[in-house]
């Protein structure tokens, strides 16, 4: 077993068992590495590659934030691997529409006003309505907006592949943006019809949510769709 595999069995059994909470310290890496067994040169090597996919956070110097911290974050890693399948064109923008439509509608057909953050959504549509925002600033209140809605379904799962969906295609979703001939129209439209589904979502229409949602969706996708470089 790799080194990064036993850090990670260790970290996920320390967090069944309640030892161990998001938000704790690590052992001190002598302390960590005499428990496991393996080098301090092994031991860094392993939290360089679990950092990386989100599962700790390391930060040098002193106080409550310093050291190697659980912080437990599925969408940096998801993110990651995503990244490399679109890089290496295994996963296409179609692919990523239809993960968008089957998550989000279901997210809708299961909104709980109660459960989610309507405050922080309806936050991000005002942001949104600034004037003369740049493109990319949009993109990313529009993406934060789509996260925010879905966590009303109260399945944290959902709301992490979509986070990993937001992060991994932040450039090539500019990109397409980028090239609409009249992208201050089609804010405009944007803006709207995400008026529209949240109004749906806070009255618990859910069946209305979810159909705004899908014609939402593919009706951005078509227009990029045509005007792609």
């Amino acid at each position: 077993m790799k080194v990064h595999e036993t850090v990670m069995d260790w970290v996920t059994a320390e967090l069944r068992s309640g030892r161990l909470a998001i938000g704790d310290h690590l052992p001190g890496e002598r302390a960590l590495a005499e428990t496991l067994h393996v080098s301090r040169g092994s031991l860094r090597e392993a939290l360089r590659v679990l950092e990386a996919l989100g599962t700790i956070r390391t930060s040098t110097g002193s106080g409550p934030r310093s050291g190697t911290i659980i912080t437990a974050a599925p969408e940096q890693a998801l993110a990651l691997a995503l990244d490399m399948q679109l890089a290496t064109r295994h996963v296409e923008h179609e692919h990523i529409y239809e993960v968008r439509l089957l998550l989000e509608t279901w997210a809708a057909e299961h909104a709980d006003r109660e459960r989610g953050d309507l405050a922080a959504a309806e936050h991000l549509l005002e942001r949104m309505d600034a004037p003369d925002l740049p493109v990319a600033e949009f993109l990313q209140l529009d993406a934060a907006f789509h996260v925010a809605l879905s966590r009303s379904a109260g399945n944290p799962l959902i709301s992490t592949l979509m986070d990993a969906l937001r992060t991994s295609i932040t450039d090539h979703t500019l990109t397409r943006a980028e090239a609409l001939p009249d992208w201050p129209a089609t804010a405009a439209r944007l803006r709207a019809e995400h008026r529209g589904i949240y109004k749906c979502v806070q009255a618990e229409d859910r069946a209305a949510a979810a159909h705004l949602l899908r014609q939402h969706i593919e009706g951005y996708y078509l227009e990029t769709a045509r005007a792609r470089p």
